[in-house]
């Protein structure tokens, strides 16, 4: 891997991470995504992975409100995101990342991993969130 020093700080690459670690933190800020703690509460994202269409509504401190599978999240539920995975163990905290799968706690299925995730798009406020959110509590 070549000197990465530039973009990610004095301990990028990192020495305690094998060289195919490194270059999937790379891949996945070439690709995109949505880190955490960079949304307000009340941010709603639309997930097109492979096989469903997700919305989430994120409620702040890893909580959000998520929709879209017919079995485990068929209307809004509660839940906290803990990131998105390469699809194995190694997982991107407070990440949500094109290309990767998300993982989150479900209250009553335990972890829910997605399929790959292909688009993340931002809803704007004003196109009836409040109303596709009506127990979310946060507006």
């Amino acid at each position: 891997m070549g000197n990465l020093t530039g973009i990610y700080g004095p301990d990028f690459p990192h020495g305690s991470f094998a060289d195919p670690v490194n270059a999937r933190i790379v891949e996945s800020e070439i690709l995109g995504g949505v880190h955490l703690d960079n949304l307000l509460a009340g941010a709603e994202l639309e997930l097109q992975t492979e096989n469903r269409l997700y919305r989430l509504l994120y409620c702040g401190e890893g909580c959000a409100w998520i929709c879209g599978h017919p079995v485990f999240c068929p209307q809004p539920i509660l839940v906290r995101v803990h990131g998105s995975t390469w699809g194995g163990a190694m997982i991107k905290a407070d990440f949500i990342g094109r290309g990767m799968h998300l993982e989150f706690h479900h209250p009553d299925r335990r972890t829910i991993t997605t399929s790959r995730i292909v688009e993340i798009r931002e809803i704007k406020s004003d196109q009836g969130t409040k109303e596709r959110w009506p127990n979310a509590g946060i507006f």
